[in-house]
């Protein structure tokens, strides 16, 4: 609180100064009428569109730490922490044919019960293994992408393509390029193309307005709020298919799982990207076409809530570090890798010792691609580093196209069923299953409550991304003081100067008997006005406060009292300029409201906390809509702050309408919802207003296993019993 004090306790001269002027309804404005705070908050938000360069790191010790919370942040957006439980594959591989030196194999299995993959599998022929596996998630176009008769020709004019009718097929010609040269190769289908057919294309790859069928709390397709309550994506579930093509690769005998390789373009480089950052038996990775500073990924399928928040696809390519990587750019969003990207990367390897694991070629007169030039490239690449031995250059040859029936992986065997009927299963599976595992993870003593704080603790820093300590230095503006019957009323500007965040603060400090060195911050849904009654006097809740001798600080938070130019509160949150209606577009790149004022909240703890002048115990009460960011903030503050008050209402976030709603937060469902959150406050104080029942089942088994069963407690009921308990 710094200097807060030190003012407050000037209480002589301000007594003397005779003012007894009373509260106005709103507390009064801190800024000026007109005026709002220049809080970077309130600008234009980030898109994929945007600029996302990456800041190498200084040393490894900083790096690993950084890469540690990535990680768990592209697990956390992908509905992958903790990690299902892997069921049986079921392969079935199936109707094996040949080309020139090759066979190939038609393949589907299972990632979840009854979702398939498919694809086509290469094998070397006649020779001995095992051999090196590369994995091959294709991108858009699809494993069947077809250049066409007109366009080959202009790219073999071009020099991007060599043959006539094999190179019309990009996707297999990787594929067969990479058999001949001894490698195992499994394309696989993206969601929607060539035969993974259960969720249709349209829905994986063109989603744009929302399904009010498809967003109940009981059931609920992809996109819903429902859905992105619990962090079930499309691009989560291709990231799973990832692992699980990987895990059936790896498994084969003819395998060698210590050089397993990966490589896709454009949306399978997206793939190439991801898996690469969270899975370690890759050791060699070519990300063609999406390793940029711009455009990060158009698709729905390559975006997912909190994902790319504060990084990009650059940095998130150096999670591969320091394993081999290479990409080219191309005349496209990364055309300007060569200055933009990869100098970055590059002293990322050095910090790791090895620049030569990374490399990047600038190709600029082609456009988008994986053609004949690029594959060169990476042909090189995994002949070094998958140590396959053949002599360079590698000159991709000729091979006879496969046929419509060849690529068919269903042919011959039934199709399973798809449409709204398996989009529902999959979605409640995904749920069940995630409910499982929280349900496993209910803890029982210290041991398993570490544990918990692990997954659940750690689900929730990602999602609300700032703990307290990440909260900086903190400037204050003095505004007023005056004089009211029986208190000091201070209003102050607080500068986050980190985060170039502002908050307009107004503080109550008693006047009629002596300060208990306490400070209660009460956050209300409707900011600062929620100290005061209708009639202008304090609420009688936070008067019993202050006559009990309390200081009470409360701010306007993100969208509150002076955030609003209009005073209208904000019902939905503003969302970027893309007209289709998928929360990643927005909040794959920006934090919800619920999140900024979360940070607002850790900012005032951050405040009263490096106070000089003696404060010994900081509360916080949430009430009026504030309940759910108080408990959310005293998660992340832990035991700065030494009792929570907690109004929840009865809200709970599965009764969300709206991912647009300023009380939406990702994932909130998934990981325990509202109980979720008050399960991390054990083994603190803490009192509970406005829950029906008794203390919610895992907020109980927390505080048990903390040892400190009696510190939680709910009055069933109203707040101010709360608050009484609190004064107590």
């Amino acid at each position: 609180m710094s200097r807060f004090l030190g003012a407050v306790l000037a209480v002589g001269l301000l007594v003397t100064l005779g003012l007894t002027s009373l509260a106005s309804a709103d507390a009064g404005r801190v800024y000026p009428d007109g005026e709002t705070p220049k809080d970077k908050r309130l600008a234009p938000q980030k898109d994929l569109n945007g600029y996302f360069p990456f800041k190498a790191p200084k040393s490894l010790n900083e790096w690993e730490q950084r890469a540690d919370q990535l990680r768990l942040r592209i697990l956390v957006s992908s509905g992958l922490w903790p990690m299902p439980r892997k069921t049986p594959a079921n392969a079935v591989i199936h109707s094996r044919f040949e080309r020139d030196g090759i066979t190939i194999d038609k393949v589907y299995l299972e990632s979840y019960p009854g979702h398939f993959i498919t694809g086509l599998l290469f094998k070397p022929k006649g020779k001995k293994g095992p051999f090196p596996g590369v994995l091959s998630p294709h991108g858009h176009g699809g494993r069947l992408q077809d250049h066409g008769p007109d366009r080959i020709r202009q790219y073999i004019v071009e020099g991007a393509e060599r043959f006539e009718d094999c190179g019309r097929f990009p996707k297999i010609s990787r594929c067969v390029g990479l058999a001949r040269m001894g490698c195992v190769v499994f394309i696989y289908d993206m969601l929607g193309y060539a035969d993974s057919t259960q969720i249709s294309r349209h829905l994986a790859h063109g989603f744009a307005v929302q399904r009010p069928e498809m967003d109940k709390p009981d059931k609920w397709g992809f996109y819903s709020t429902q859905a992105e309550l619990r962090m079930q994506s499309i691009l989560g579930v291709q990231v799973y298919n990832s692992i699980r093509a990987l895990d059936w690769l790896a498994s084969l005998e003819d395998v060698d799982e210590s050089r397993l390789a990966v490589t896709g373009g454009s949306g399978g480089g997206t793939q190439t990207i991801l898996l690469g950052a969270i899975d370690p038996r890759p050791v060699a990775s070519f990300p063609q076409g999406m390793v940029s500073t711009s455009m990060q990924g158009g698709c729905t399928c390559e975006n997912a809530t909190c994902l790319r928040i504060g990084t990009g696809n650059v940095e998130l390519a150096g999670l591969f570090a320091p394993r081999p990587l290479a990409m080219t750019g191309a005349n496209d969003w990364t055309r300007e890798i060569g200055t933009k990207g990869y100098p970055q990367l590059q002293e990322l390897y050095t910090v790791y010792g090895n620049v030569n694991n990374v490399y990047s070629k600038s190709l600029l007169h082609f456009g988008h691609n994986y053609n004949y030039v690029t594959r060169a490239i990476m042909y090189r690449w995994f002949n070094k580093h998958l140590e396959l031995g053949h002599k360079e250059p590698i000159v991709e040859a000729h091979y006879k196209p496969l046929t419509s029936e060849e690529l068919s992986i269903w042919s011959g065997h039934e199709k399973p069923e798809g449409g709204d009927k398996h989009e529902l299963a999959l979605t409640k599976y995904m749920d069940d299953e995630s409910n499982h595992l929280l349900e496993q993870l209910t803890p029982k003593d210290f041991n398993s409550l570490a544990k918990y704080r692990e997954v659940v603790g750690g689900a929730f820093e990602t999602l609300l991304n700032r703990r307290l300590d990440d909260v900086g230095r903190i400037e204050r503006e003095k505004v007023d003081k005056q004089v009211r019957g029986g208190y000091l009323e201070f209003k102050d500007k607080l500068f986050i100067v980190e985060h170039s965040e502002e908050l307009p603060v107004v503080s109550l400090f008693p006047k009629s008997r002596d300060w208990n060195h306490e400070v209660v911050i009460w956050i209300d849904g409707d900011g600062k006005s929620g100290l005061y009654a209708d009639n202008g006097d304090l609420r009688p809740e936070v008067r019993a406060l202050v006559d009990g001798g309390t200081s009470v600080l409360t701010a306007d938070l993100l969208y509150q009292g002076d955030f609003l130019k209009d005073d209208q509160p904000l019902i939905q949150t503003p969302k970027v300029k893309e007209k289709r209606e998928f929360a990643g577009y927005t909040f794959g790149y920006n934090e919800t409201v619920f999140a900024h004022r979360v940070h607002d909240i850790l900012s005032l703890i951050s405040f009263v906390a490096n106070d000089e002048h003696g404060t010994e115990k900081i509360h916080l009460v949430g009430t009026n809509g504030g309940g759910a960011l108080v408990a959310a903030a005293r998660a992340q503050a832990g035991k700065t702050v030494h009792t929570a008050v907690v109004d929840t209402e009865g809200f709970r976030f599965t009764s969300l309408k709206s991912f647009r709603d300023v009380r939406f937060l990702p994932g909130a469902v998934k990981y325990g919802d509202i109980p979720g959150l008050l399960s991390l406050s054990a083994p603190h104080a803490l009192v509970l207003a406005g829950e029906k029942g008794d203390v919610p089942a895992i907020v109980s088994a927390t505080y048990k296993a903390s040892g400190k069963q009696g510190a939680v407690r709910s009055t069933k009921g109203k707040l101010i019993e709360a608050v009484k308990q609190l004064i107590r």
